[in-house]
């Protein structure tokens, strides 16, 4: 589903992803706010049209460009037990807390935040191999 909001000129191409994160306080009094706060927040964008509409913006160096977007599924790693294709499941992120681990990225996706309702597309082979042991699986999260 292609969605209408705001980005700005600096990001403004096509195939341009982002993670919408929420309103921001300094955008109360904008006139094009509503095209901006109608997104979910914590979840994952990309821009695939650019419209000829061009707003000023106080967070946006050269203002904003009217775009369609549409959602985008995030890529994780999850406990192997939960990882059932067409599952609903409340997202919890890995609490393994080690940064320099390869799969720190998986088991911590742009996209995906504590607590958010998510449903599995699919699930992907191999397994994660995860340096401490944990049985994890990717899945494609929408």
């Amino acid at each position: 589903m292609v969605l209408v909001t705001v980005v700005g000129e600096a990001q403004c191409r096509v195939g341009f992803e982002f993670v919408f994160g929420g309103p921001n306080a300094e955008c109360r009094d904008c006139k094009v706010k509503n095209v901006c706060f109608h997104l979910e927040e914590n979840r994952r964008y990309k821009v695939v049209n650019i419209r000829e509409v061009h707003h000023e913006c106080k967070l946006h160096e050269g203002g904003v460009r009217v775009v369609e977007v549409e959602r985008i599924p995030t890529r994780a790693a999850i406990p192997a037990r939960s990882a059932i294709e067409g599952a609903t499941l409340t997202y919890e992120a890995s609490n393994c807390g080690w940064v320099g681990c390869p799969n720190y990225a998986s088991c911590h996706p742009r996209g995906a935040a504590m607590g958010m309702k998510l449903r599995v597309l699919s699930v992907e082979e191999p397994d994660v191999d995860c340096p401490k042991g944990l049985k994890l699986k990717t899945v494609v999260l929408d």
